[in-house]
């Protein structure tokens, strides 16, 4: 039952470990949500703005300027967090692979195999806690953008939604906090 348990953990936290890694990388944060606009498709990323032709499929993305320039705080907070919740959840799922007890490494010492994935498990969980504070800290920052403007009756043209990748890192954030869990709670 351990050993099912602890695999169980590992395919989840790596599965969710590269939901994080495909939302820090991509570019689709922000979505336009004008359905009067068919003509393009405009996405914000962490790093880079995105437009896509819909006529012709035709995409073109302009980065930003510099990563040490001043860019607005929602970017800023997010990149960090989300980059640290991939180094510590990456870290966790290395740790984890050598407690495995699949892994021949150390297999007459069960003790540090536990605590190899105990510790596996937090650092899961704290990583997975970044990842979510990071995106949903994103989200937020979208919808009060979006509420006060629409307060102040002021339409850019576009007005923009929650993208795919905010949902994937919110995704890939409870599934390395449920494979913390498994690993901490329910490894006995």
């Amino acid at each position: 039952m351990s050993a099912a348990l602890q695999v169980t953990a590992f395919g989840l936290g790596l599965l969710s470990t590269l939901f994080l890694l495909l939302a820090t990388c991509t570019d689709c944060w922000m979505v336009n949500a004008d359905d009067s606009l068919e003509v393009s498709h405009k996405c914000r990323g962490l790093w880079r703005e995105c437009v896509t032709n819909m006529q012709d499929g035709v995409r073109t993305c302009d980065q930003y300027d510099s990563i040490l320039a001043d860019h607005p705080v929602k970017i800023v907070v997010t990149r960090t967090l989300l980059i640290t919740a991939d180094l510590l959840a990456g870290l966790a799922l290395a740790t984890l692979l050598l407690g495995l007890d699949c892994i021949k490494f150390l297999k007459e010492e069960p003790r540090v195999k536990l605590k190899l994935c105990y510790g596996a498990g937090v650092t899961l969980g704290v990583g997975s806690i970044l990842g979510f504070v990071g995106s949903v800290w994103y989200a937020v920052d979208v919808y009060l953008e979006r509420a006060m403007l629409v307060s102040h009756n002021i339409f850019l043209g576009v007005h923009y939604d929650f993208g795919w990748s905010c949902w994937l890192g919110m995704a890939g954030s409870t599934g390395c906090f449920v494979s913390s869990v498994l690993l901490t709670c329910c490894l006995h």
